[in-house]
């Protein structure tokens, strides 16, 4: 499976997974500039969440919410008050990190960074 592929793979885990838990998925692989947020979700129609989806075959280098960088978080951040700007939301955002193990299950990080 290459990157491209396991990334999508993943994606739609995290989405399936979401929507079990309530969210409605409004948006996928937003891009503003450079940065790029994998899923947006709204939950009971009052909380706004940017999700960043890690999805790793192994824990060998580590956990997979380990490789969200500093840098990657600024431009998550930055596209999405582009996106919260565009859609002209005034109620709570979140940022949370889906961290997803093959073989291993999901594991949800609320709050994750901001």
């Amino acid at each position: 499976m290459n990157t491209k592929n396991k990334g999508k793979y993943g994606e739609d885990l995290a989405v399936s997974y979401l929507r079990n838990k309530g969210f409605e998925i409004i948006e996928r692989n937003f891009r503003h500039r450079r940065g790029e947020i994998d899923v947006i979700g709204i939950l009971d129609n009052e909380l706004l969440v940017f999700f960043e989806v890690k999805f790793r075959k192994g824990d060998g280098f580590g956990e997979p919410e380990e490789f969200v960088s500093r840098a990657q978080e600024r431009k998550i951040i930055d596209a999405a008050e582009e996106y919260i700007y565009g859609i002209n939301w005034h109620k709570d955002i979140r940022f949370d990190i889906i961290s997803i193990k093959h073989g291993e299950g999901i594991e949800h990080i609320e709050d994750a960074f901001y």
